[in-house]
């Protein structure tokens, strides 16, 4: 029998030669950008049955360069579609055919749209059916979460980081006027930049972008750049075969090691020169590498005043951002530590993880049942680093009704005896909250209580709202639509996890508890029916209660379950006007 292959995937394979290279025998960045591009439509296209156009491409970090002589091998395939917009999840490696070797060169998530005679084409939903195709179909949900308010959060925190002014007292002979590396390049759009439907390919348009950036940074350094890092490409609309793209980039700011450049794309027709439209924008970080591949020191830039200097300090508020989004965001669970920094520059990321990080858990086809007790399931999962623990339950109450109620901590000590008290510290946002828990004395606490920093993140199902705003839809020549498609497999989420303040440290009284991933998990069963799922992985410092109730010696796991579900019956017909405003 074969072995089981995901029906979108498509596999991709370039032998790299000297005309897909640079002048150091490396793979340029735009010609692997093509083949992302081109291997993650292929997929969309197989899933959708029709047309499909690059929407969006998610940031990039660059691990490993390509050299001539080797192969790139690239995986595509669809983690989830939506309505008429679906991701795709491409893996892109590299293998040396004399050595056998292998290397992970990058991964990336590209948004598709999909598309037939110009107009909206519903599209079928996905089934995943491995681990890991549970895991990347529940956490895309989130991702395309962030990507709807991909550009407020950004605006958002800009306003609110502090930037440094340091114009002043850098090295004036070192300095490099910005306007030195500004480059502007125009492109005619021919039929083999395009598909079959005249639109012009988007990994065609990244490789443009990608040349007249590396064309700016070399005028800064005097040197040959290498891209280490792309934001976010979003598409603000197509273009077509006969369009002239005017590609503009400068160097927004140069910090020690690495320098930001600045792209943004505009499309114009020969007979209508004054009416440019603006197709795309992109921030990509490059650095320069010594003979032992070690990055250099750069000079540094001399913005001009006003726009300048505001793309300048932009770069800066960017550059921390993509530290904690790298770290935050891409890094393994794993390596997370149990309690992180409370900073509102980073709170979307802290919130992705933190949900995401839940979802993963969930996804997870390795629990085992342990124990079933008056119909409660108790299930765990063992690995190399944690022991999880997962209960189930069906209540008879409205789903809705039961979020509104486990998504307020402050109700908690109402049913569970390890919440004493809660106070809530701060409302982040419509979805996000911080609390201040205060626990009774656990065994081995040195008999002080216990205390927990808890930032709690809900979610509804993934049901409403389309993944463009109204204009960009009409520019990819779809309609608003109110009817998106309800992640029929989401579940209500409410996920917790520990962070710090510094208005609230630890204090001598308590003992400082904290907890890595937990939360609820509600599914729709019926009318009036509900599933309730509570997770949590087990840290340190309540192992030992863990593995008591997991091996049988206690029940208080089971009791506090029951507690749980007698809450929600009892508060079934109660709405809490301070949670209606969902």
């Amino acid at each position: 029998m074969e072995p089981y292959r995901n029906p979108t995937e498509v596999q991709m394979s370039q032998l790299v030669l000297p005309c897909h290279t640079n002048h150091r025998g490396e793979l340029s960045v735009g010609q692997l950008l093509k083949w992302i591009d081109t291997a993650a439509c292929l997929s969309a296209e197989r899933h959708a049955g029709c047309p499909c156009v690059t929407a969006s491409m998610d940031d990039i970090y660059f691990e490993h360069t390509i050299r001539t002589g080797q192969v790139v091998n690239i995986k595509a395939k669809v983690n989830r579609a939506f309505n008429t917009s679906m991701e795709v999840g491409i893996q892109v490696t590299s293998e040396d055919l004399c050595s056998e070797k292998q290397w992970s060169v990058c991964k990336a998530l590209a948004t598709f749209v999909a598309q037939r005679d110009s107009s909206k084409v519903k599209l079928k939903q996905i089934l995943p059916l491995t681990e890991e195709e549970k895991v990347e179909y529940s956490v895309a949900a989130e991702r395309r979460r962030m990507r709807l308010v991909y550009t407020e959060t950004i605006q958002d925190l800009l306003a609110k980081s502090i930037i440094q002014d340091d114009l002043e007292s850098r090295d004036c002979s070192m300095k490099v006027p910005a306007e030195k590396t500004r480059v502007e390049s125009v492109e005619l759009v021919l039929p083999p930049h395009a598909n079959h439907q005249g639109n012009t390919f988007g990994g065609q348009i990244m490789a443009w972008m990608e040349n007249v950036a590396t064309i700016a940074a070399s005028r800064l350094c005097r040197a040959h750049p290498t891209l280490k890092t792309i934001e976010m490409f979003h598409f603000r609309g197509p273009s077509q075969v006969g369009d002239r793209l005017v590609l503009k980039a400068i160097v927004n700011n140069a910090f020690k090691n690495s320098m930001e450049v600045g792209v943004c794309v505009e499309a114009y027709r020969q007979e209508m020169e004054s009416c440019r439209r603006h197709l795309n924008s992109a921030f990509m970080t490059f650095v320069v590498l010594d003979g032992e591949d070690q990055p250099m020191t750069l000079p540094w830039i001399q913005p001009q005043r006003g726009d300048g200097e505001r793309r300048y300090r932009e770069a800066s508020a960017r550059k921390k951002m993509r530290l904690d989004r790298k770290y935050i965001v891409s890094c393994k669970q794993a390596e997370v530590p149990l309690s992180v920094p409370w900073d509102p520059s980073n709170q979307v990321y802290l919130s992705y993880n933190n949900v995401s990080s839940l979802k993963m858990l969930m996804a997870k086809d390795t629990w085992v049942l342990t124990s079933e007790i008056n119909k409660i399931k108790l299930y765990t999962l063992e690995d190399d680093k944690f022991l999880s623990f997962h209960l189930e339950m069906t209540v008879h109450t409205d789903t809705t009704q039961a979020f509104l109620l486990l998504s307020d901590l402050r109700r908690r000590p109402e049913w569970d005896k390890h919440y004493k008290s809660v106070e809530l510290i701060q409302q982040v946002d419509d979805d996000d909250a911080i609390y201040h828990v205060i626990s009774p004395v656990l065994p081995g606490a040195d008999g002080k209580p216990g205390d927990f920093i808890i930032l709690a993140s809900r979610r509804k199902p993934c049901d409403s709202g389309p993944d463009f705003s109204a204009s960009e839809l009409c520019d990819f020549g779809q309609v608003t639509c109110l009817d998106w498609a309800p992640g029929e497999r989401d579940p209500y989420v409410v996920a917790l996890r520990s962070v710090t303040l510094p208005t609230h440290p630890e204090t001598p009284e308590r003992t400082r508890g904290e907890t890595l991933c937990s939360g609820f998990c509600l599914w729709r069963e019926g009318d009036q029916q509900t599933k309730v799922s509570y997770y949590n992985q087990a840290t340190t410092s309540f192992l030992n209660y863990v593995t008591t109730n997991v091996a049988g010696l206690s029940s208080e796991f089971i009791t506090t379950f029951k507690a749980c579900e007698r809450f929600l019956l009892d508060n079934k017909s109660e709405l809490a006007l301070s949670l209606q405003n969902l």
